[in-house]
C-alpha cells in the first residue's frame, strides 16, 4: 500500500473534516498517481469529498464500522481485518496500486502495511489543524527516496517527497 497525503510542518493533514488547504497542482498530482488504481478512505474522508461522490477512474474502497452503510460507487469493508480479502477480490492479479488517502486514523492503522508514501510537504504550520498522520521523518523504518524542488502557490511553499520503507 501507498500513503498519499499533503501535510504541514507538524504532519497535520486536516481541520474540521476537510483538507488543510487546496493546491491545484497537488490535486492534479494526486489524480495522476491514483487514477486506474484503488483508493482507500474512511467515512469522514468520504464526507469531505465534493458531493460525497467516488473519485472517478478509480476503485473506491470505503472503510467504515457501520454495517448498514451503503454508498453508490464504493466497495465497502467494515473492518481492517476484512480489507485484504476485498482487495484480493477486486485486484486478484495485483496490477492496481492501493493508495491510503485518509483520514488520519486509517493512515495510522494501515501504516504497517505501507511500503511507499507520496507526501506533499506544505512549509507552514496550520494552528487550527486537528488531524495528523505519523511523522515519517522521525520513523527509522522510512527514508526519503526522492524530493522535488520547492514550489509556490499563493503564499504557500511546498515540495513533493517520496518515502520508502527500508
Amino acid at each position: 500500500m501507498i500513503l498519499i497525503f499533503a501535510v504541514d510542518n507538524n504532519w497535520n493533514i486536516g481541520v474540521n473534516g476537510d483538507m488543510l488547504t487546496s493546491i491545484p497542482d497537488d490535486l492534479t498530482r494526486f489524480r495522476l498517481l491514483t487514477e486506474e488504481n484503488i483508493v482507500l478512505m474512511g467515512r469522514k474522508t468520504l464526507e469531505a469529498l465534493p458531493e460525497q461522490k467516488p473519485l472517478p477512474n478509480r476503485v473506491n474502497v470505503l472503510i467504515t464500522r457501520s454495517k448498514d452503510y451503503k454508498k453508490e460507487g464504493f466497495q465497502i469493508v467494515n473492518s481492517l481485518e476484512d480489507l485484504p480479502f476485498l482487495l484480493e477480490k477486486i485486484n486478484p492479479l495485483g496490477k492496481m496500486e492501493v493508495f491510503v488517502t485518509g483520514g488520519g486514523n486509517i493512515a495510522s492503522q494501515l501504516l504497517p502495511k505501507c511500503n511507499r508514501a507520496y507526501i506533499t510537504k506544505i512549509m507552514k504550520s496550520f494552528e487550527n489543524a486537528d488531524t495528523c498522520i505519523p511523522n515519517l521523518d522521525l520513523d527509522k523504518e522510512w527514508e526519503i527516496e526522492a524530493e522535488s524542488e520547492i514550489f509556490k502557490f499563493n503564499e504557500l511553499n511546498y515540495r513533493y517527497i517520496n518515502y520508502v520503507r527500508v
